[in-house]
């Protein structure tokens, strides 16, 4: 038989240690991934501009955390669902969104487990415009935000009794009011300055547990009737701003339950509250409230705010019924390998050395715009493909800029128009603009879930 129909060989691109260097990196890589996997570490950013203890923005709460530790308290943030069973003070920050019955639940469970403190948010968020001039976007630092307007979540009222509480924002606009304004600028505008005259002269002060000071904001969430709970600090109107409760008869609790304490003006215990010393003191007297003072343990919940994991894979392989699978994959992996090692001869030649495909074509195509420095040509057919997406997003027939600002304006009335973004781009010239104008096109598709 002839040699020429043989495939041709060709010599390992690479020598023995350097395959063994691969094969270690890549094991200890995917022990690695297991590991972030199970304690809920993928990637996201903790600092994500949310209510909740790893946030350092205004409504976040890593500056109570890092009170707390400074005053000598057992402080742990908790990205597991068994945090939820601890015995000591739990403190609770769900989102605006979250779902009343699975509230209703772990309250439930928490009266018999151990203390409580729910702090319900309340400021309506986003980040910084992208038409913020450089000297002020470079003393940004990651996480912060800026407060829209107010709102308390409907959870408050919709988690069973007796958990439940009726609170509002008072001091803040009537969106119905103002709305009636619009066909005439003149009243809006006395409207808007009546009310912000109105802001300036509200009494902000609050006082409970021997302490008083003042809130940052007018805008005050409270609860007018307080019903069977404790009321811990109130505002000077006599407004509910904290309470707790105990458990009782008629809702089939006994008297020896657990301390919930709900906290609904969450300016008292944020980053906004805690920058002041009075409040900074009252959100440590509600800690050691809620916790039965000091010698309890801390554990900020994580998981209702979206950054839950589960039990920790990498230890799960190494118990029992798990184990004898775990060692019988190993030792086959050391088989393989040390097979790999000792194969007969060099592998077998086939394809090309270079792969050619779209991702090349992509790249080639990227390299040559940027050297030839003409990537503001990008700008208009970016802006039509924004155009689309969002049409897409919010339902519309054609990429109207009209009507995609017209859809907008309802569906996120704080942030700028479509056409204004689209401008931005189409007049940006140097490659810091052109990326920070198209990042802004990119946002508003993010936040319609596109």
């Amino acid at each position: 038989m002839s040699n020429a129909n043989l495939p041709e060989r060709g010599g390992s691109p690479f020598g023995r240690k350097a395959v063994l260097g691969m094969v270690v990196i890549g094991f200890a890589a995917f022990f690695a991934m297991l590991y972030f996997l199970s304690v809920g570490d993928t990637g996201r950013k903790d600092s994500d501009g949310q209510a909740h203890a790893a946030a350092n923005g205004l409504n976040g709460y890593s500056g109570l955390v890092q009170l707390l530790e400074a005053e000598g308290y057992e402080v742990s943030r908790s990205r597991l669902q068994s945090g939820l069973e601890t015995g000591g003070l739990l403190v609770l920050t769900p989102p605006a969104y979250y779902d009343a019955e699975e509230l209703t639940e772990i309250l439930q469970k928490r009266a018999y487990i151990g203390p409580t403190l729910i702090i319900a948010p309340k400021w309506m968020t986003f980040g910084f415009p992208p038409d913020v001039p450089d000297e002020v976007t470079d003393k940004v630092r990651d996480g912060w935000i800026q407060l829209g307007s107010p709102w308390t979540p409907d959870w408050l009222e919709e988690v069973e009794a007796p958990f439940a509480v009726d609170a509002e924002i008072y001091g803040a606009r009537n969106y119905e009011e103002f709305e009636a304004l619009e066909d005439d600028p003149e009243a809006l505008a006395a409207a808007e300055a009546e009310l912000a005259e109105q802001l300036k002269r509200r009494d902000t002060s609050w006082q409970g547990l021997s302490m008083s000071g003042k809130l940052p904001d007018p805008r005050i969430a409270g609860i007018e009737q307080a019903g069977d709970k404790d009321v811990l600090v109130s505002d000077a109107a006599g407004r509910a701003l904290a309470v707790s409760y105990w458990g009782a008869d008629e809702f089939g609790y006994s008297d020896d339950t657990e301390q919930i304490t709900v906290v609904v003006e969450p300016d008292l215990m944020n980053n906004y509250g805690v920058a002041d010393a009075d409040r900074a003191a009252l959100a440590i007297a509600l800690v050691q409230q809620a916790g039965y003072g000091q010698d309890y343990p801390v554990t900020f919940d994580l998981t209702l705010n979206g950054f839950g994991g589960s039990v920790n894979l990498l230890t799960l392989a190494f118990r029992p019924p798990f184990l004898a699978a775990t060692l019988c994959l190993i030792v086959a992996m050391l088989i393989v390998g040390w097979r790999a090692f000792k194969r007969f001869g060099p592998p077998v030649a086939s394809g090309p050395a270079i792969a050619f495909g779209k991702s090349q074509l992509v790249s080639n195509g990227a390299g040559l715009i940027m050297r030839a420095g003409r990537l503001r040509l990008l700008a208009e057919p970016y802006v039509d493909l924004s155009a689309r997406r969002l049409a897409d997003a919010l339902g519309l027939v054609k990429p109207d800029p009209q009507a995609i600002d017209t859809a907008l304006a309802v569906r996120l009335p704080e942030e700028p128009s479509y056409s204004q973004r689209a401008a931005n781009l189409r007049a940006a010239t140097k490659p810091s603009e052109i990326l920070r104008a198209a990042k802004a096109l990119k946002e508003l598709e993010g936040k319609l879930g596109k």
